[in-house]
């Protein structure tokens, strides 16, 4: 019966130890920082390179499309951006003109 007993005393120290040598080689497994950084930095590569995959390019003619709709809206912006700036311009000499 004392053998038992020892058994059922010595059980739980001896989880505790093999939790604790556990822990510890987990502990030495995880790798440094800079192992960590450098895994981690190609990872990302690797991420990107299949998100790039899944990316759906636009063809030639409808990036040349895009470019000139984008060319045509700027100038035309530009242009009434001018007009309206000589407009003010005017309205502002005359009334300047008209009051001294």
């Amino acid at each position: 019966m004392a053998d038992k007993e020892t058994k059922a005393v010595q059980a739980p120290d001896a989880q505790d130890k093999s939790a604790k040598k556990e822990a510890k080689k987990e502990k030495a497994k995880k790798p440094n920082a800079f192992v960590r950084r450098i895994k981690s930095i190609g990872k990302y590569f690797r991420e990107m390179k299949s998100e790039l995959k899944k990316v759906v390019w636009p063809s030639r003619k409808t990036v040349f499309r895009n470019t000139v709709v984008v060319i045509l809206v700027v100038l035309v912006l530009g242009v009434l951006i001018w007009v309206f700036d000589w407009l003010a311009a005017a309205v502002i000499s005359a009334l300047v003109h008209l009051f001294s």
